[in-house]
């Protein structure tokens, strides 16, 4: 299953540079270190954005029933930096009722497996 409206996918500026790219903010420091390994940086956080749009478009996306108002959809995705490396990276994406606009909450690494 696609992400369902994944061609309008958003992912707001400050959820990418202000939180998974912000090396001193206290609960998202790890995934920026995650994200640095990839060679995704604060400077270049559209390169990171735009990952992460691209991951809603191509990759499966498994529903959750975490709430009937809120529910989350988990896609997990190979991510390519801006160097050579890449990684696995899960994305949490958010559909509110009433909308059809999925909504980035969060992005994390994966199961390398």
């Amino acid at each position: 299953m696609r992400l369902p409206s994944a061609e309008r996918a958003v992912v707001d500026e400050a959820k990418v540079r202000g939180y998974l790219l912000a090396a001193k903010h206290p609960v998202s420091r790890f995934k920026a270190a995650f994200f640095r390994t990839l060679v995704y940086t604060p400077t270049d956080w559209l390169h990171l954005q735009q990952s992460l749009v691209a991951h809603a478009l191509t990759a499966e996306a498994i529903p959750e029933s975490a709430s009937p108002l809120w529910p989350e959809v988990p896609n997990p995705c190979y991510a390519s930096g801006a160097g050579e490396r890449s990684a696995v990276v899960v994305s949490i994406w958010i559909i509110r009722a009433g909308d059809d606009l999925p909504r980035l909450v969060t992005a994390f690494p994966g199961d390398s497996r």
